[in-house]
């Protein structure tokens, strides 16, 4: 069992990843302080207290870092399970419905949302989408070649998955905009820049998540008895597993999962890119002077480095142990992938930028198991048609001011990042 903790005060966030203010402090700083939970066993912290969203604070959670752990825990969903949430908060069953669709169930209730879910990431599927995102990441940065500079995030990296999931799932482009402020809401809400007026956080995640299924049901409903192949919603509203179909409220929580974890991962991830590229031109000149052969290992390498998901949460349904440490049933556990993202027990000198890392055994999709990520194949084919692209159309493009960084423990995300190039004809 955890011990108890002191009481808590202004000066907590310094030393615990858990608050989202830890992730505001320099990024030396930050690495620092997770070699030092690396080195120790699993580490209790407490969460935040958070008066303004009407949710008691609850005990905390188990800091885990430690690459090996994450792995034992990932294999293992019978003992550590997703299904009571994945960020530490405790949040209503409504909300858990709304954001997190599969990835907060366990089997065998994941394992048949799933099965129907993949048919729209079969190799052929992906295949078919490779020329689009081409001609989407072309059209982006089209639009913005002839000014010289750009917010970097939101006029070049926001944009590409974006596109591409509501394209996939037959969105029509102009709801773009809107799905995107929807997301800023619901993964942004720790951030000063999006947390909602007077600070009513479930209000306003419930607002945005309902918009965000109200789209999506209209999209499903006009689908219905389509024979099309050309959009995931037509083949999932008429796609049928073992004599199942899924329900409209299931593939509105399936589009918010898609739109909101795997947009912002793969915003992320591009925006992380620049600032690597940027502060490694000597990795840049390699990864430019060879793009079809340096492109598989650099996007793993950004993925590796930039962890875009900071950490995901278990829930212990016994008591069991993990390393020296006794967990009790009902603890909760966050596996910090950026931190073990950064062991130097498995990565040669970890904290340094390498495109041509090989081998490389990241965990910034997750941990193997039931949860590893299903849009990998995707993320990865956007973020190397991504810098493909700019390589070839804005090959000077760099970052010209520090990233300004997500204030969120769940997120390792950059909300701005000030980019020039030299200007040229779209």
């Amino acid at each position: 069992m955890p011990q108890p903790t002191p009481p808590a005060t202004d000066d907590d966030w310094i030393d615990n990843p858990i608050l989202p203010k830890f992730w505001t402090q320099e990024r030396d700083v930050i690495d620092t302080k997770l070699a030092g939970f690396r080195s120790a066993p699993p580490t209790f912290m407490r969460e935040d207290r958070v008066e303004s969203i009407g949710l008691d604070p609850g005990p905390g959670a188990w800091v885990i870092t430690q690459y090996d752990h994450i792995l034992e825990m990932s294999k293992t969903p019978d003992v550590f399970s997703s299904a009571r949430g994945i960020t530490v908060l405790d949040t209503p069953q409504e909300v858990l419905e709304f954001f997190s669709s599969m990835i907060a169930m366990d089997d065998p209730r994941h394992a048949r949302l799933r099965k129907l879910v993949s048919k729209g990431f079969t190799p052929r599927m992906l295949a078919r989408l490779e020329a689009s995102i081409t001609d989407v990441t072309r059209e982006i940065i089209a639009d913005v070649a002839e000014r010289g500079s750009c917010d970097f995030v939101v006029d070049i990296a926001a944009k590409l998955p974006l596109i591409i999931v509501c394209d996939l799932m037959g969105v029509p482009r102009s709801q773009v905009d809107f799905v995107f402020e929807q997301t800023n809401i619901i993964l942004g809400s720790s951030d000063p820049e999006y947390a909602p007026p007077g600070g009513d956080l479930i209000t306003a995640l419930l607002t945005a998540g309902g918009s965000l299924a109200e789209l999506m049901t209209s999209v499903a409903e006009s689908k219905v008895g389509s024979d099309s192949q050309d959009d995931l919603t037509s083949i999932l509203v008429n796609a049928q597993v073992d004599g199942e179909k899924l329900e409209f409220s299931e593939i509105a929580s399936f589009f918010i999962l898609l739109v909101v974890a795997g947009n912002e991962t793969t915003r992320n991830s591009i925006a992380w890119g620049l600032q690597y590229l940027t502060e490694n031109p000597d990795q840049r000149a390699i990864w430019q002077s060879d793009v079809e052969g340096v492109t598989a290992t650099a996007v793993e390498e950004i993925v590796r480095l930039a962890s875009p998901v900071t950490y995901m949460r278990r829930t212990a349904t016994q008591d069991t142990r993990l390393g020296d440490v006794d967990i009790a049933e009902g603890d909760k556990l966050a596996m910090f992938y950026l931190a073990a993202n950064r062991d130097p027990d498995l990565f040669a000198d970890p904290l340094a930028f390498n495109v041509r890392r090989d081998p490389n055994r990241h965990i910034g999709f997750g941990g193997p198991g039931p949860h590893f990520c299903l849009g990998a194949h995707l993320a990865r084919l956007e973020i190397g048609v991504m810098f493909r692209e700019l390589f070839a159309a804005l090959p000077d493009i760099e970052a010209t001011s520090d990233p300004d960084i997500l204030q969120a423990s769940f997120i390792h995300g950059i909300k701005h990042l000030d980019a020039s190039w030299t200007p040229t004809a779209p």
